[in-house]
């Protein structure tokens, strides 16, 4: 199928101006610029207007083939996005909290995990049903699955925005969320290899190679940084090869080892972080990021919601998922974190942090969707398409205002990077 280019440019131009206005809409009200991105993208496209009496489907409504372009221009924001925070993270500050953020990412992938099966399975007939039947209990664990997932991307957008983002408090979210990534990835793949998608000993040793693999030629890349940085200060070049690197951090990932490109550009970022050339190449990627691919990423969740094809009893469903898959992440990670010693209203944040959603989610279901459960052409289990955009569209509006409202008094300030404040005053003024 054919499009125009011309279409695209159009759909950016619409993209760009109403998430800067809906941006700025929200900011003038408290909220996060986060927010009125993901509105923007619904208002704009055609999830709602499509499902109104009319013929209007809304300013923009790409065919699939456009969806798909301006998919790509959302994973390289997301991409983008990883990657700066790589670069902003203090080596020292993930060592510290290291400990406490693999535990807290941990129980946020059991916790949604263990609730989300149980619940999916009733409405699958029931617990005995469901877990006597081999097909059925795939399809329950699939939709647990998603549930895993985290989008650290509109975390990240949210703790930078704040002022956050270097805090001790911001680094455990951000690791967490970034940890959560992996082992849910990990453990997608070891479901879809009971059911005949590959090895789980082989997933896991694929898994332990990547960062075996990231870290090892991290160390070569960065001395090589460390030179060119000495030699040639605060020159675009750094930064080129900066952004080279993160792509194929990002690319090896997914393709070589089955693990999130967002991981590996998140990894480019952390083996690139502490170098004398760090903020510079940082805020070169910030502010590009900020201009046209972060705001495609948010927009995009919007833009890509579908509302077309439900029965009624996918609505009980979808609100079901969804106040599970919240409570789910809040009291898995927030009781860890209280017991790590947080204060109750930290411990919170931490939790409010990790219940966002995103792209990873809708990447998990277009992976793992052959596990929905058909009995002759006919579905017996449960397809979580809908209640997967509706948790992502709930989630991705929620987080950043409870994150707001929790992290409202917090003074903290801990690290050594250059201030998340200092990044969000340019981007305001792009």
């Amino acid at each position: 199928m054919d499009f125009e280019v011309t279409k695209i440019i159009y759909y950016l131009a619409v993209i760009l101006f109403a998430t800067k206005l809906f941006g700025m809409g929200t900011r003038k009200l408290g909220l996060p610029q986060v927010v009125g991105m993901v509105i923007a993208g619904l208002l704009i496209g055609p999830a709602i207007f499509s499902n109104l009496p009319g013929k209007f489907n809304g300013i923009i409504a790409p065919t699939e083939i456009e969806m798909d372009v301006l998919s790509t221009f959302s994973q390289i924001g997301v991409i983008l996005i990883l990657f700066s925070s790589g670069l902003e993270t203090d080596l020292k500050d993930l060592k510290t909290s290291g400990f406490s953020a693999t535990l807290i990412a941990l129980f946020g992938v059991i916790f949604p995990l263990g609730l989300g099966t149980l619940v999916t399975s009733f409405f699958m007939g029931g617990v005995s049903e469901t877990f006597g039947n081999p097909d059925k209990l795939m399809n329950a664990l699939f939709v647990g699955s998603i549930l895993t997932a985290t989008s650290v991307g509109i975390t990240v957008e949210t703790l930078r925005e704040l002022g956050k983002l270097n805090t001790k408090l911001g680094t455990t979210i951000l690791s967490a969320a970034i940890i959560d990534d992996v082992i849910g990835i990990i453990v997608l793949s070891l479901i879809t290899s009971l059911k005949g998608g590959g090895n789980p000993l082989f997933t896991l040793l694929k898994a332990a190679l990547f960062f075996v693999f990231s870290i090892g030629l991290g160390i070569v890349l960065r001395i090589v940084f460390k030179w060119i940085s000495a030699k040639y200060p605060h020159k675009r070049r750094t930064g080129i090869f900066a952004l080279a690197m993160c792509f194929a951090y990002a690319f090896c990932a997914e393709t070589f080892f089955g693990i999130a490109s967002i991981t590996g550009a998140y990894m480019a970022g952390v083996m690139l972080s502490g170098l004398s050339d760090t903020k510079f190449v940082d805020r070169k990627i910030l502010v590009n990021g900020y201009m046209i691919f972060s705001p495609i990423f948010f927009a995009f969740i919007g833009i890509s919601a579908d509302f077309s094809n439900f029965k009624p009893e996918d609505v009980l469903f979808a609100i079901v998922f969804v106040v599970v898959g919240i409570l789910a992440k809040i009291l898995g990670c927030g009781m860890v974190s209280k017991i790590l010693k947080f204060s109750v209203k930290d411990s919170l944040a931490i939790g409010c942090g990790m219940i966002a959603r995103g792209e990873v989610a809708l990447a998990v279901y277009s992976t793992a969707s052959w596990l929905i459960c058909f009995d002759n052409g006919v579905l017996v289990g449960v397809d979580p398409l809908f209640a997967t955009i509706m948790l992502i569209i709930s989630t991705s509006v929620l987080c950043p205002i409870l994150l707001k409202i929790l992290l409202k008094d917090h003074t903290e300030s801990h690290g050594t990077q250059v201030s998340a404040d200092d990044y969000v005053a340019a981007a305001n003024n792009l």
